[in-house]
């Protein structure tokens, strides 16, 4: 009896030892050390039901013995999908912007976290227009992504409906026209334009300024916004251009607000919380209280809006539920399903740089 147990524990052992030597780097391989098809392995590596939870730990548990990962580029392939998001940001209205915007940064970070939780990686893109006019057919038609999520649409709405007429795979974070063709996801500008101003010309403020350059769509809503509301209180609004680069912002809002030549304004709509935090750095230069003498209201509320002296007033863009949106459209319209555009109300945030 003894020596039957000392046989059985050597067959056993030398069963071991065998297959610890087998090197596995194949489904097929990892299949014959299973005693299994090649299928029922893919499947049960997959987690599917179809193959019975023994038999599934089982071989689960051979692959993690043996360091086995299955080709998930050969899997890819079969089912024609990547496992990748494009994610493009066109810039035709000021080629000077960089992704290191605090806009960006913050969208890009939400959308990353959704896409991850989603199982898709993410492709990175910043797309000068001026330089080519096929920037968005290059990232929809490589092959190597699934869909295509772009953040603003800049100058570029025409080139985004044209390509959209043949890839309905995409989302874009922006202005929604009526019978526009692209689905996308974005603020109401204009109403938090108006919502802006109005509250300025409710606290007091009687010589408006706007701060932004409107080339880009929603920046040019915004500013529609503003006019509509110091129009329906018998007010004018003056606009003065600035562009979105951050290295450039200070002194061109410097230049705008015109300090020296007699200009001066009481309440300041500003495109960005980024515009309006020169602007408030500009008038603490040049000596001027806020909101005492000048009210400044900014758009997007971004973490660092809370955190400038006096924290900043400013309409709220919901980023947060922005990326969830887009992502979730677009894995609607990759599995081939409608997906409307939304859009978002802004909320109007008071802190302390208006009265």
């Amino acid at each position: 009896m003894v020596e039957k147990l000392r046989n059985e524990a050597e067959a056993d052992s030398s069963e071991l030892a065998l297959t610890e030597e087998i090197e596995v780097r194949t489904l097929a391989d990892l299949a014959r050390l299973a005693g299994v098809s090649a299928g029922t392995v893919s499947r049960a590596l997959a987690g599917k039901a179809l193959v019975n939870a023994e038999t599934r730990e089982r071989i689960q548990a051979l692959a993690r013995k043996h360091g086995f990962r299955p080709n998930q580029m050969a899997s890819k392939l079969r089912s024609r999908r990547t496992g990748v998001i494009g994610v493009v940001i066109p810039l035709g209205h000021d080629k000077r912007q960089h992704i290191s915007d605090p806009f960006f940064l913050t969208l890009l970070g939400a959308l990353a976290d959704e896409l991850t939780e989603s199982g898709y990686d993410l492709m990175l893109s910043r797309a000068i227009p001026d330089q080519t006019s096929d920037w968005l057919e290059r990232m929809t038609g490589s092959g190597m992504v699934d869909g295509v999520i772009v953040i603003g649409q800049s100058n570029q709405f025409e080139t985004i409906e044209r390509v959209a007429r043949h890839y309905p795979a995409m989302v874009v974070w922006g202005h929604h026209r009526e019978g526009q063709i692209h689905c996308s996801v974005g603020s109401d500008n204009f109403e938090g334009g108006r919502l802006a101003a109005e509250h300025l010309i409710k606290s007091g403020a009687r010589r408006l300024a706007y701060l932004g350059s409107t080339v880009g769509i929603e920046i040019a809503k915004r500013f529609e916004g503003t006019l509509a509301a110091a129009r329906a209180a018998g007010l004018t609004v003056t606009h003065l251009p600035v562009h979105m680069a951050h290295e450039q912002v200070f002194e061109e809002v410097s230049s705008a607000l015109g300090y020296g030549s007699g200009i001066e304004f009481d309440g300041i709509v500003a495109a960005s919380d980024l515009i309006a935090m020169s602007a408030l750095r500009v008038l603490f230069e040049n000596g001027h209280q806020v909101p005492a003498e000048v009210q400044v209201i900014g758009f997007d509320d971004l973490p660092l809006a809370a955190q400038t002296f006096p924290p900043l007033s400013t309409l709220r863009q919901e980023i947060q539920t922005g990326a969830h949106l887009m992502v979730e459209k677009l894995k609607a319209r990759i599995a081939g399903q409608a997906a409307p555009s939304e859009v978002m109300a802004p909320t109007l945030i008071l802190r302390d740089s208006t009265r």
